[in-house]
């Protein structure tokens, strides 16, 4: 079993931050996944996806703060 992948954001200036993530997710094959680290809730950015990437991505969180959050972001279909 492999370790699950991680993408800490914290260190990265806002402004950076939802560019990297949706470049991890592109990445991804289906039925992939990784770890999102942050410094706060990313609701926003589950918004984003909603948005973009309705019914092919999935949203775990796996730690809610308060001062970290850990959600597990998967592909679950070839777009």
């Amino acid at each position: 079993m492999s370790e699950q992948e991680i993408l800490d954001v914290r260190e990265l200036v806002p402004a950076q931050r939802h560019h990297v993530i949706f470049e991890r997710y592109a990445a991804l094959e289906p039925g992939g996944s990784y770890v999102l680290v942050n410094d706060h809730d990313p609701k926003p950015l589950y918004y984003q996806f909603a948005a973009e990437h309705a019914g092919r991505f999935s949203w775990e969180y796996l730690e809610e703060g308060p001062t970290v959050w850990r959600v597990e972001i998967g592909r679950t279909a070839a777009e």
